[in-house]
């Protein structure tokens, strides 16, 4: 019997519907289902139906209906990547962190992706890295590190001259580093690189010299752990944008360090030791970016005690074992401001060995053993952390001094993120564990391995609070759902990276998502996430992840078994059911009506007041609100003209209000609800607080599913682009202090007069605004918190702000008080009298700063500190000990001991009229200004401005 033209009808319909509703290319549909029917395991749980890009495919990421990113990390997958991946002809991503068999991952596979920009490979590849890949000219990221390659590296990957980040160590790689022949391309084309990681393999022969050059580009070169032999070429000095070098652990490496070494200036790390270098001790004079020296074990010659010892201002470890070095230790080597670790072991310094008084606070070890010290000189104030003289004429036979005892192992415990519970903490079940804010969840574990870390104590909280810090940050920021970071364990492991256990606990949740996972293993191991330069390369080793609710449980049997039920779903008479459901969804989604924009609307008014406790309830006084369409036209449609800042969270424009008035536009990025807590917090707060140096709100607008702030307009950009001279307005001391004085001003009318008090959580430069008249302005109170009624105390909370700021007793004990603002306005003070970053490389400004102040000497001694825009006579610079003393107070270590803004409003009004200030906040008669159109500075750096949901889906460039 055959079927009706009824029911065929129904069937194609049914057909060229659901072949428009799959926005996703067919192709690439095609080609996803086909590798999928390759793993040896269950695919992700929504890998179903027949539209990747709209059903959001678990580690699937598109534009458009083109397939452009694959990241499945971490979620239990095996088998193999078969030739299906050839479909996605528009693929720019592929990240694999799973096992994988590389056996038909064919060469013609990978090549065939014309337009692949990065490879990022963490699994068990083995045999040949494929020629074929040197064909792939769009190429940017080649990750090939820790898996199991052998033979040589292909001449042919010369040919990729876009390539930024070239990595392939931790392999078994053989043979020489290929330059070009003549005909054959090599290395030296790769003049854009910036980064040749190719530790940890066999590679063997000399290192040629035609493959350094001085238009190289290139920030780390690392060899070490190789079989390299012969001399290092004198072309290396050429290299001027060099930050990291490793030759280290190559034990046929011989001939002289080249004389013009020195020349690379930016150099912060260099490691040479375990080889058999010969000729003279290489000469670091000039070289004051150095923070870790390693030259130990190798053949130089015998010497004295060079002079570039005591003139490396940024040096943290010197690492100088076994190198018949002689002479007198100069005092000056153990006051260097930075200095951690002193390995001089095995060598033949001689005479008194004179610490002094003044040595550097963070100074812990000094190893010493086996040289020819007679005597020591500590100080008035005993040096008291580790120091070993053992097997020198000043540790006689009997001797019970401390310092002449074999050192045993250490009893500190390296670090591990404090946990602070307020509360008896929970019991966790078997498969969860208690984060650092004392929540029970499921952790994503992993490993991180720093190739070249700038420091070598492993003890110290100032080495890895950072760290976690700014990963916080980069998180929130990219709208990824962690809580908290537990980072614990660090060492040295045998190739003389550090290797740090890293757990991040889900927000909101007690366990991540699948989709979670594929992006935090993406934004860890594709370079996404850059990390403060002091910790140097990295790589991330992510653990499989478990799933409690089978996760990634959907077998492959009952997708086989869906086809017969839809069948028989067919016989039965429900096509025609089918196609007007699908015919209604395909209007549904073709279609915006203003209802959506209705009920999202709605959400905001309902999710505002929903609560019963009058402080949840926004205050909205003096705030208007704007309709979408208002802005629309204040900012001629958000025209590129108008566009004055970026931010995490979106763009900042420029309007002009129908009265006139010039306003800032902060709008976030659309149809994200994403910071909807920041957004919330800066209106309510905003609209209550009135204040000459807060800046003012506007309005906002929550209108067809946006989130836009309007502020008033500040010209003259922030505080920190003033001081680094991106702004084009010079400040002169006289008026730095009353910018200080302005911003000082404002924070103590948050704590003092707003009702209730606020603590603004988040004081730096960059949300210091200056005005016409440069007056300041503290903005963004995305992070602001009220204290209660009583208006003191002190409130448990979570711990945010940004690094270097941060109140080191708010992020031990997670209590806020408004001595938190009271911290951070002492490092704002400091930044404003040095120019530096509070954080930078390693060198925190307020350590600098406290180690360099001598109270005897005029401007206290800190010349070299101090902003040279600022010009070094005393006479210009009125009230500079004041100022100093003042900030050093507010930094002091626990709060009670720093005083109130009040006081320091006070303090500092004193000092104005020291410096010849008077009148009004007016520019200074020596200050300038340079013509500009200024970025905006509501489109700041705060590491907690929201922004746009999800992963980027376009390429993020290196730094």
């Amino acid at each position: 019997m055959g079927l009706s033209p009824w029911f065929v009808f129904l069937c194609s319909v049914l057909v060229q519907v659901s072949s428009i509703l799959a926005d996703t290319d067919s192709g690439d549909t095609s080609g996803l289902t086909g590798i999928a029917a390759n793993w040896d395991k269950n695919t992700p749980s929504n890998w179903n139906g027949n539209d990747p890009c709209g059903g959001k495919w678990i580690g699937i990421m598109c534009t458009g209906n083109r397939v452009i990113s694959i990241r499945l990390s971490s979620l239990g997958l095996s088998g193999t990547l078969s030739g299906d991946i050839q479909s996605l002809s528009e693929l720019t991503y592929l990240y694999e962190n799973y096992s994988i068999n590389s056996s038909a991952y064919t060469h013609l596979e990978l090549c065939s992706l014309a337009f692949l920009c990065r490879i990022l490979v963490g699994c068990s590849f083995s045999g040949e890295i494929p020629p074929e890949l040197g064909q792939l000219s769009q190429l940017r990221f080649l990750s090939l590190n820790s898996n199991k390659f052998s033979g040589s590296i292909p001449a042919s990957l010369g040919n990729l001259s876009n390539l930024y980040w070239f990595d392939l160590a931790d392999n078994k790689l053989t043979g020489t580093l290929p330059v070009f022949d003549g005909t054959n391309p090599g290395l030296d084309n790769l003049t854009s690189t910036k980064h040749f990681h190719f530790g940890v393999n066999q590679l063997s022969g000399p290192i040629p010299s035609q493959i350094f050059s001085s238009n190289m580009k290139l920030i780390h070169l690392l060899l070490d752990n190789n079989n390299f032999s012969g001399s290092i070429p004198p072309t290396l000095g050429l290299l001027n944008t060099l930050e990291v070098l490793r030759f280290d652990n190559n034990p046929q490496l011989s001939g002289p360090v080249p004389s013009n070494i020195n020349n690379l200036t930016k150099l912060a790390e260099l490691h040479l030791q375990n080889s058999k270098l010969t000729g003279p001790l290489p000469d670091l004079t000039g070289m004051s970016a150095l923070s870790f020296v390693d030259m130990s074990n190798n053949s130089f010659n015998a010497s004295n005690v060079p002079s570039w010892f005591t003139t490396l201002p940024s040096l943290t470890s010197l690492f100088l074992e076994n190198l018949h070095i002689s002479g007198q230790l100069p005092q000056a080597l153990f006051s260097l401001p930075a200095v951690q670790t002193l390995r001089l072991r095995g060598n033949r310094f001689n005479g008194t060995l004179t610490i002094g008084s003044d040595f550097s606070t963070q100074l812990d070890l000094i190893d010493l053993q086996d040289n020819q010290i007679s005597s020591l000189t500590v100080g008035a104030s005993q040096y008291s952390k580790t120091l070993i003289l053992v097997g020198n004429p000043i540790c006689v036979p009997g001797s019970n001094e401390k310092y002449c005892m074999a050192p045993g192992q250490s009893n500190l415990t390296p670090y591990s993120t404090a946990r602070n519970c307020s509360v008896l903490p929970p019991q966790c079940l078997s498969n969860q564990l208690l984060s650092p804010t004392c929540i029970c969840a499921v952790p994503y574990r992993g490993t991180l391995f720093f190739r070249s870390p700038s420091f070598s104590d492993l003890n110290s909280a100032s080495n890895f609070v950072p760290l976690e810090q700014d990963m916080k940050t980069k998180f929130a920021k990219l709208k990824v759902p962690v809580d908290s970071i537990n980072i614990h364990d660090p060492f040295f492991n045998a190739n003389s990276n550090l290797q740090l256990s890293l757990e991040l606990f889900p927000s909101g949740k007690v366990q991540f998502t699948a989709q979670d996972i594929s992006d935090i293993g993406f934004m860890l191991s594709n370079q996404t996430y850059k990390p403060p330069s002091m910790y140097g390369p990295y790589y991330f080793i992510g653990q499989q992840y478990t799933f409690a609710d089978d996760v990634i449980g959907q077998s492959k049997s009952k997708s086989t078994n869906r086809l017969p039920l839809i069948i028989g779903a067919s016989a039965g008479g429900a096509v025609l059911a089918l196609a007007v459901v699908a015919l209604v969804i395909f209007i549904a989604r073709r279609k915006r009506t203003p209802k959506r924009t209705e009920d999202r609307s709605q959400s905001f008014v309902s999710w505002d007041m929903k609560s019963t406790s009058a402080s949840t309830i926004p205050q909205l006084r003096g705030a208007r609100t704007f309709t979408f369409d208002e802005l629309r036209k204040i900012t001629n449609n958000f025209s590129e003209a108008n566009d004055i800042g970026n931010g995490g969270y979106g763009k900042v424009y420029r309007g002009t209000l129908p009265s006139g008035q010039l306003v800032a536009v902060k709008r976030s990025e659309q149809g994200s609800l994403q910071g909807s807590l920041e957004f919330r917090t800066e209106i309510e707060l905003l609209s209550r607080v009135h204040h000459k140096n807060v800046v003012s709100l506007v309005g906002f607008c929550l209108d067809q599913e946006e989130q836009i702030l309007v502020y008033e307009y500040v010209p003259n950009g922030t505080l920190k682009e003033s001081l680094t001279g991106k702004s084009g307005v010079r400040l002169d001391w006289r008026r730095r202090l009353r910018v200080v004085l302005g911003a000082a001003k404002g924070i103590a009318y948050l704590h003092e007069l707003a009702d209730p008090p606020i603590v603004h959580r988040d004081i730096k430069s960059s949300n210091v605004l200056l005005d016409e008249r440069l007056s300041a302005k503290v903005s963004d109170f995305g992070l602001s918190k009220p204290l209660g009624e009583d208006g003191r105390g002190q409130v448990t909370t979570q711990v945010k702000g940004t690094m270097g700021y941060l109140d080191p007793e708010y992020y031990m004990t997670q209590q806020l008080t408004e001595k938190s603002d009271v911290y951070s306005f002492g490092v704002l003070m400091l930044e404003v009298v040095t120019a530096r970053k509070p954080l930078e490389r390693g060198r925190y400004i307020v350590r600098e700063v406290k180690a360099a102040v001598d109270r005897s000497k005029d401007m206290y001694g800190l010349h070299e500190l101090i902003d040279p825009v600022l010009g070094a006579a005393p006479t210009a610079m009125a009230g500079l000990e004041q100022f100093v003393d003042l900030a050093l107070r507010c930094v002091e270590e626990a709060g009670a001991d720093r005083p109130s803004m009040g006081e320091v409003v006070s303090e500092i009004e004193r000092m104005v009229k020291m410096a010849g200030g008077t009148g009004p906040d007016s520019a200074s008669n020596s200050m300038s200004y340079a013509s500009r159109t200024p970025r905006h500075p509501y489109g700041g750096d705060s590491p907690f401005d929201y922004s746009g949901g999800g992963m980027p889906s376009t390429r993020v460039e290196p730094k």
